[in-house]
């Protein structure tokens, strides 16, 4: 089915993009995998649950009040130049094209690996919040919240809220970290009162904030027992032999988040090494340099919650600008309005964004049997070796040693595998280069893209003559 415009996504942005592109005339459709719109941040709730951010639930009104086509419960596994999106929904593989495409596809979480991390009882920050949020369903009955950046605050918080304990907080940066950029905080003083009170309620239960310092390692028979954390310098080298372990039965582990930028990747578009991670290159109009191609929300960068919405609307005016719905002289006080918005909204994102950035001597310190692919089952080791002959790009190392082609397809460790190459060659993130992007974009059942086939009907050609 052709269509004026597609979207993949619907959170924030991708949804902010359907409504304002439908306003305009256009003909839209949405693919997300959810089975509702908002995204991880605005997540809908489980049946019969009450949502916790009325924001999503407005989104989710608007959008559908929009006359934009909604297909959830579509895994896209494939996205070709013209544009061509090829997704596996609840009635098998389907086929939709448009002559432009507007990708939303948000971020996933960064990961960097300790010792005790493929333990039961161990999940990234975002992922406990999809719990939270979606299923209103604790980590655990206590908890240890770890790694650095705003969403410790937040899962910790929703820990409390929900009823359950948390047993510590740790966090790799210090007090004086968070005021580093009073300015950009102040330039959303509604979302800096947000964290303010996720603090206090943590002080008023009595949880200890652990600051300056890191997981060393999870420990536990089977499952999580207990976590040892130990300090660190600012650049992320251990601090000392001096640890202090708390017990727990579930770690909620993250640093912070990058752009998922597979499908941007895979159409060709050119992507730039940012601080957050690799992202599409696009100009003020959120347009790649692949024509009729569109890449918005924190897939193009991450600068949260408040610059997403905007960033999809520009999107979607500059769309229907390209396909003649507005003129040049109707689109442009639109988009100045709208791009003026976003400067205020981004600087807030970027301080954010900035505070979830690992320290890097991290990397340097996990242990050589420590799991870092884990699709593959590979340690930091075997990665070193590889490395020590010759592999100094990531797709050196995929091909040296499979890792990050498993069915994650390298969001797991790629992180932590371009930091061990860097720690060890002293190569740039721009020498060491990104993954490949390949299809499937996600894992999907060969049986399905395949369908219901006899191998009896099936036409066979006739051998060619010797």
């Amino acid at each position: 089915m052709t269509y004026d415009l597609i979207i993949i996504g619907a959170g924030p942005a991708g949804a902010s993009a359907a409504i304002e592109a439908a306003a305009l005339g256009l003909r839209v459709l949405v693919l997300d995998e959810q089975e509702r719109a908002g995204g991880e941040v605005w997540r809908a709730p489980a049946a019969m649950r009450v949502p916790l951010h009325d924001d999503g639930a407005r989104l989710r009104e608007r959008l559908r009040a929009s006359g934009a086509i909604c297909a959830f419960g579509r895994r896209v596994w494939l996205v070709e130049r013209g544009f061509t999106v090829s997704a596996l929904g609840p009635d098998g593989a389907e086929s939709f094209s448009a002559p432009a495409l507007i990708v939303a596809t948000g971020a996933h979480e960064r990961h960097l690996p300790v010792p005790g991390w493929t333990l039961p009882g161990v999940m990234g920050l975002a992922a406990a919040t999809i719990l939270l949020k979606s299923q209103h369903v604790l980590p655990g009955r206590r908890v240890v919240v770890a790694g650095v950046g705003p969403l410790l605050l937040s899962v910790a918080a929703e820990i409390l809220r929900g009823g359950g304990c948390v047993a510590a907080v740790i966090d790799a940066n210090r007090p004086g970290d968070w005021l580093g950029d009073p300015r950009a905080l102040l330039s959303r003083p509604d979302l800096a009162a947000r964290g303010v009170g996720w603090i206090a309620r943590l002080v008023r239960a009595g949880v200890p904030i652990v600051s300056g310092h890191v997981v060393r390692r999870i420990e536990g028979e089977g499952k999580v027992a207990h976590v040892v954390a130990g300090p660190v310098h600012n650049d992320g080298s251990p601090g000392g032999a001096s640890t202090r372990t708390f017990d727990c039965d579930a770690v909620c582990y993250g640093f912070g988040l990058q752009p998922s930028t597979e499908m941007t990747r895979l159409l060709g578009a050119q992507h730039t090494c940012q601080p957050d991670g690799w992202i599409p290159v696009v100009t003020a109009e959120q347009l790649t340099d692949v024509p009729g191609l569109y890449a918005c929300g924190d897939g193009a960068g991450v600068l949260g919650v408040a610059a997403a919405p905007l960033r999809g609307r520009i999107a979607a005016v500059a769309a229907a600008r390209d396909q003649g719905r507005l003129t040049t002289a109707q689109a442009a006080p639109r988009l100045a309005r709208l791009q003026a918005q976003l400067r205020r909204a981004a600087r807030f994102g970027r301080a954010m964004s900035a505070l979830a950035m690992p320290p890097l001597g991290l990397a340097a310190a996990i242990p050589s049997d420590t799991l870092v692919c884990r699709c593959e089952r590979l340690s930091r080791a075997v990665l070193d070796a590889a490395i020590a002959q010759g592999a100094v790009t990531v797709n050196d190392l995929k091909s040296a040693t499979r890792c990050g082609m498993g069915p994650c397809g390298g969001r797991m460790c790629e992180y932590a595998a371009t930091r061990l190459i860097a720690v060890h060659t002293g190569r740039t993130p721009e020498q060491i280069g990104q993954g490949t992007a390949r299809p499937p974009l996600r894992p999907v059942p060969l049986q399905a893209l395949a369908g219901s086939f006899d191998y009896d009907t099936l036409p066979m050609i006739e051998p060619a003559p010797l």
